[in-house]
């Protein structure tokens, strides 16, 4: 059975898949649909969802459309999440290769180096980096991608600890093959499935994170977000509940949808674990 097959009878992976597309697509229109700026003032405050003025999703306390906020913010918080998880990776990767494939010392240094990292709340450490970065995209990127990359080093170390000893990887040292290319060629492609599946729900857990900087005021003033849509209408919350409630949903859908995708690519790359459970 197809990798395609084994997806698509995870009925839940199927539902995230659309849903995100759905979400890719609207921040791809965005800039289409909604050509202004998100920050201008289009009509008077407080304008309710579906009201004859045109404005589907109402206008927030600045006189600003809430669609067009909403459809700009996926935009930022997509291109967040996915650059995050990317430095994360690229930090995360080789440390834990390096020191699942050499042990010993190396791998005492390298894990000591991980699990300072662990000891310190996430949150906490990413409000730090971005306070002391000034909030930017590029600042709340770094700092989620600093927080996010233990985990990435740990199950990598493990497969590869799992994996040096295996008849392939023996025989490719009994012809001469570097270390480099051992870890490169031969053990990396079969830790990919694992890796694949921990990035999906790592891009959910950057877009969770930029959303809470957000909303503390940490995020990049020049660029509309869900978070700042959310944390701009905590004040206002009883008077217009739309401000908060339609970026709130957002947020949710799409780290929703990721984890479904997450679980299904679980389900496609590792069949035997799926049938077992």
């Amino acid at each position: 059975m197809s990798f395609f097959a084994r997806f698509a009878q995870n009925r839940g992976a199927l539902v995230g898949l659309i849903i995100l597309l759905l979400i890719i697509v609207m921040a791809i229109l965005a800039p289409l649909l909604f050509p202004e700026s998100p920050w201008r003032m289009v009509q008077r405050p407080f304008l309710p969802p579906l009201s004859q003025d045109g404005f589907l999703l109402g206008t927030d306390t600045m006189g600003r459309n809430v669609a067009a906020g909403l459809m700009h913010g996926a935009w930022v918080s997509l291109l967040i999440g996915l650059v995050s998880t990317s430095v994360a990776l690229l930090i995360g990767v080789p440390l834990g290769a390096i020191a699942g494939y050499y042990g010993g010392l190396i791998d005492d240094v390298l894990m000591r180096f991980t699990e300072f990292f662990q000891t310190i709340p996430n949150f906490a450490l990413a409000i730090v980096l971005v306070a002391i970065m000034q909030p930017s995209i590029t600042s709340i990127v770094l700092a989620i991608a600093l927080v996010s990359w233990p985990p990435v080093a740990r199950l990598v170390r493990a497969e590869f600890m799992s994996l040096r000893h295996r008849e392939y990887v023996e025989a490719a040292r009994l012809v001469g093959q570097t270390n480099s290319t051992i870890i490169l060629r031969q053990i990396l492609p079969n830790t990919l499935s694992p890796i694949i599946v921990l990035a999906s729900l790592m891009v959910a857990t950057a877009i969770l994170l930029e959303s809470a900087l957000s909303f503390l005021g940490l995020g990049d003033p020049n660029v509309m977000s869900w978070g700042y849509m959310i944390g701009a209408a905590r004040t206002v919350i009883r008077q217009a509940w739309w401000l908060s409630f339609f970026p709130g949903v957002a947020i949710l859908l799409t780290v929703l949808a990721l984890n479904l995708v997450g679980e299904g690519l679980d389900d496609a790359l590792n069949p035997k674990l799926s049938r077992e459970r």
